[in-house]
């Protein structure tokens, strides 16, 4: 029985999604709706992907009675008053990330679905490409002896995108690619909180961060060293380095499919997109699509790989990070006054 997904806004990644999910079979997944703002520009979508009904309006789309689950890839700032919209229509969600502005919206996310008893994940697609579960299955059997540390990088000339500028809009590399990066360390060590966390960034002139640094100290000695900038694009490069070995993924680190383990070459590669995307290995979207699909024929409310309790771990290291270097946004008013102390 097919998964009946409703499309939450007519942008980029949206239309990349739309593609990835129709390179699975149909008997298994099926767009039947799309939302957004602008009725004009749903029915434009709804015709080029195929889809039979098109809303000018996200409450239309809560109340259509044959969507399963619903994939918000609106911006971010968006996220927690859309999400909880679906959610308390009884929808499952499948949200981009980062989950939410901040911790405290995640937390709230997290409460309403748990009461509607509905399913929700934050789109973390990483978690989901075979690259990534092969590095899970090698941590898990201590191939690497004992893991101390992580780096990862991620860097692409943004500065020039009116949405990575506009505070209004959740500007800025910590919330749009140092979530990739914090979520990585955060597999890799499994899930704990760090002991503490250092973070140095630049900011723009418009009061978002263009350039940022983050240490997170782990217990045991186990370090992560994260990079991202908006500035000029990087490999995308990470590193997980053990006693017994390194893993090395040489770029794309947020959608990898090449890795090398003790240095032997292992590829994944993507199946060919069956048109132009908007942003490059976005046919990665269709692994976290069926891992959803799998989740729900389950009966699960969250996902074993990418749990509600690791969202809200990731966003309150993102919101110490954001409090160290001094980018707040409309909602933050906790996070000026918390401590730096994360234990």
């Amino acid at each position: 029985m097919a998964i009946r997904w409703g499309i939450c806004s007519a942008g980029m990644i949206s239309h990349d999604f739309l593609v990835a999910l129709s390179t699975l079979p149909p008997e298994d997944h099926q767009v039947v709706a799309i939302g957004s703002r602008d009725l004009t520009r749903s029915q434009e979508y709804a015709k080029k992907h195929g889809i039979l009904r098109a809303y000018g309006s996200y409450e239309e789309l809560a109340q259509d009675p044959e969507v399963d689950i619903v994939y918000v890839g609106s911006v971010h700032p968006q996220h927690h008053r859309l999400t909880i919209l679906f959610l308390q229509a009884q929808k499952n969600v499948l949200c981009e990330k980062p989950l939410a502005m901040n911790a405290a919206e995640v937390r709230d996310m997290i409460r309403v679905a748990r009461q509607h008893n509905v399913f929700l994940m934050e789109g973390f697609w990483t978690r989901f490409f075979p690259v990534s579960e092969q590095i899970r299955a090698v941590l898990a059997q201590k191939a690497l002896g004992d893991v101390k540390i992580v780096q990862a990088q991620l860097g692409f000339p943004l500065k020039d995108i009116q949405r990575l500028v506009d505070k209004k809009l959740g500007g800025g590399v910590i919330l749009d690619l140092g979530c990739y990066c914090v979520q990585f360390a955060s597999m890799v060590f499994g899930a704990e909180r760090p002991q503490s966390i250092v973070a140095s960034g630049l900011l723009h002139g418009t009061g978002v961060d263009e350039t940022t640094a983050i240490i997170l100290n782990y217990s045991g000695n186990r370090q992560a060293i994260l990079n991202v900038t908006m500035m000029l694009k990087l490999p995308g490069g990470a590193v997980i380095g053990g006693t017994e070995g390194v893993i090395e993924i040489p770029s794309h680190m947020n959608a990898p499919t090449i890795m090398f383990l003790k240095g032997q070459r292992c590829e994944w590669p993507l199946p060919p997109s069956p048109e132009p995307l908007f942003f490059e290995n976005d046919m990665g979207l269709r692994y976290e699509a069926e891992h959803v699909r799998q989740c729900l024929l389950k009966g699960l409310k969250e996902s074993p790989v990418m749990p509600l309790c690791e969202s809200e771990l990731i966003a309150t290291i993102l919101d110490e990070v954001r409090r160290q270097i001094g980018v707040f946004f409309e909602g933050d008013g906790s996070i000026k006054g918390q401590s730096r102390n994360t234990k």
